[in-house]
C-alpha cells in the first residue's frame, strides 16, 4: 500500500515529462524548421509564441476543469491532444499545419503540469509536499534532455518526420501506462462535486483577490520566463549560430542545464519547507544571480569562453526551482478545493513572461538581419537584453503583491484575534 502514492506520482511524473519533451522539441529543431518553411526568426518565435499563449490562456479554465473533473481525465486528454500535434507536425510542410501543431501541443501541455501536481496533496502527508512540488517539476525537465540529445541525434540522422512521430509515439505510450496507474486520490475519487458557473467564477475570484496567488504568480513570473526561452526556443540558436559551438556542445549545454535544476530543486524545496517567510527572498536571488549572468555574458567583447556559458547554463537552471515557490504560494492561501484554480492562475506567470520576451527576441532578430537567419553574436547581444525589462517588471510586482500578502495575513490575523476575545467575554 505504501508503495502506491509513489507508483501514481511516477505515472504523473512521466506524462508531464513528455509533455516538456513536445514543449521543447521546436526549440532543439528551430534551424532545422527555419530551412523546412523558408521563415526567419521573427516567424520561428510565432510557434513558439502561440503555443506558450494557448497554454498561457488555458491555464486558468483547465484549473476549474481540474478542481471539477480531477487529474486523470485530464492528463489523458492532454496526452492525446499533444501526440495528434506532433503528428501533424511530423508531415506538414506549410506554415499554417506547423502553427496548427504547436498549438495543439500547447494545448495538451496546458492539461498536464497542474493536473500532475495537484496529485500530491492528495496522496502524500503535508511535510512532504514542498519537496515533491519541487521534484515534480524538475525530474520532469528530463523532457529537455530528451528533446537536447535523442530527439536532437534523429532529427540529424533519420530526418523530420521520423523524429516527430517518435514523440507522438512515445506520448501514446506513456497515455496508456497513465490509465493503467493513475487514480486521483486514495478513495478513488476520479471527480469532485458537481459546481455551478457561478461557483466556478467566484473560486477564480477569490483566487484572484488574494494578494498570496498573486505573489505565487509574480514569483513564477520572473524566476522562470529567461530559463525557459533559453530551453524552448532561443537557447540552440544563440548557442550555435552566435556563440558558433556545435549541435553537440550546445546540447550538452541544455543538460547541464536541466541538471541543474534537478539538484537545486530538492534544496530549495527544504528551503522553502523551513523558512516558509523567506520564500519571496530566494526567488528574488535567484532572479538577480540570473540577470547578472546574462549581464556578464552580454558584456563580454565578443563571443564568451565556453565556460562563461556553462556558468550562464547553471545560473539559468537555477529559475526552474524558484519558479516552483510560486505554486507554493498558492498552496499556502487557498483552501484545497479551490487548489487547482490558484496554481493555474499562478502557472500562467511565467509563461506570459516566456511569451513575450520570445516573441520580442525574435523581432529585434529579424530588424537586424532584414529577417534572415544570418546572425552575428552581436545581433543575439541586442535581442537578449530585453530580458532584463521582463524582469525588472516582475520584480515590481514580486515587491507589491509581498506587502500586500504581508497586510493581508496581519488583518486576518487580527481578526481571528478579535473573534476569540469575543467568544472569551
Amino acid at each position: 500500500m505504501a508503495l502506491r502514492p509513489w507508483a501514481v506520482w511516477a505515472a504523473g511524473l512521466a506524462a508531464y515529462t513528455v509533455a516538456v519533451l513536445h514543449r521543447s522539441s521546436i526549440g532543439v529543431a528551430g534551424l532545422d524548421a527555419q530551412e523546412r518553411f523558408g521563415v526567419g526568426g521573427g516567424a520561428l518565435a510565432v510557434f513558439a509564441v502561440l503555443q506558450l499563449l494557448v497554454y498561457a490562456g488555458l491555464q486558468i479554465p483547465v484549473g476549474l476543469l481540474l478542481d471539477r473533473f480531477g487529474s486523470l481525465r485530464l492528463v489523458l486528454a492532454g496526452a492525446a491532444v499533444m501526440a495528434s500535434g506532433q503528428v501533424l507536425m511530423a508531415f506538414t510542410d506549410g506554415m499554417g499545419g506547423a502553427i496548427l501543431a504547436r498549438v495543439l501541443v500547447g494545448a495538451g501541455d496546458a492539461m498536464t503540469f497542474i493536473s500532475v501536481l495537484r496529485l500530491v496533496p492528495h496522496w502524500f502527508p503535508a511535510k512532504r509536499v514542498p519537496v515533491l512540488t519541487q521534484l515534480t517539476g524538475l525530474i520532469g525537465q528530463l523532457g529537455q534532455v530528451l528533446s537536447a540529445i535523442p530527439l536532437a541525434a534523429v532529427l540529424a540522422g533519420a530526418g523530420w518526420t521520423t523524429a516527430f512521430l517518435g514523440t507522438a509515439g512515445l506520448g501514446v505510450f506513456v497515455a496508456l501506462v497513465v490509465l493503467a496507474t493513475l487514480r486521483d486520490t486514495p478513495e478513488r475519487r476520479i471527480s469532485g462535486a458537481p459546481v455551478s458557473w457561478q461557483q466556478l467564477g467566484t473560486d477564480l475570484g477569490s483566487s484572484w483577490r488574494h494578494p498570496g496567488t498573486r505573489l505565487g504568480l509574480w514569483a513564477h513570473f520572473t524566476s522562470q520566463f529567461t530559463g525557459t526561452v533559453f530551453a524552448l526556443m532561443w537557447g540552440v540558436p544563440f548557442l550555435v549560430a552566435g556563440q558558433g559551438l556545435s549541435r553537440a556542445t550546445a546540447g550538452v549545454l541544455l543538460t547541464v542545464f536541466v541538471v541543474t535544476g534537478m539538484l537545486a530543486g530538492p534544496v530549495l524545496g527544504m528551503l522553502t519547507q523551513r523558512h516558509p517567510l523567506r520564500r519571496s527572498w530566494l526567488v528574488l536571488g535567484i532572479v538577480a544571480i540570473n540577470m547578472t549572468a546574462w549581464a556578464v555574458v552580454i558584456a563580454w567583447p565578443g563571443r564568451a569562453p565556453l565556460p562563461l556559458l556553462v556558468a550562464l547554463v547553471i545560473a539559468l537552471g537555477l529559475g526552474g526551482p524558484g519558479s516552483m515557490i510560486g505554486f507554493d504560494f498558492a498552496r499556502s492561501f487557498n483552501p484545497p478545493s479551490r487548489l487547482g484554480t490558484a496554481t493555474g492562475v499562478v502557472n500562467v506567470g511565467g509563461f506570459v513572461a516566456s511569451l513575450v520576451t520570445i516573441e520580442l527576441i525574435g523581432l529585434i532578430l529579424d530588424y537586424r538581419t532584414g529577417g534572415g537567419n544570418d546572425y552575428h553574436i552581436d545581433d543575439f547581444k541586442v535581442a537578449m537584453s530585453v530580458q532584463f525589462l521582463v524582469a525588472a517588471a516582475g520584480v515590481a510586482g514580486i515587491l507589491r503583491t509581498r506587502l500586500l500578502t504581508r497586510r493581508h495575513v496581519a488583518a486576518e490575523s487580527a481578526g481571528l484575534a478579535t473573534s476569540v476575545e469575543v467568544k472569551a467575554s
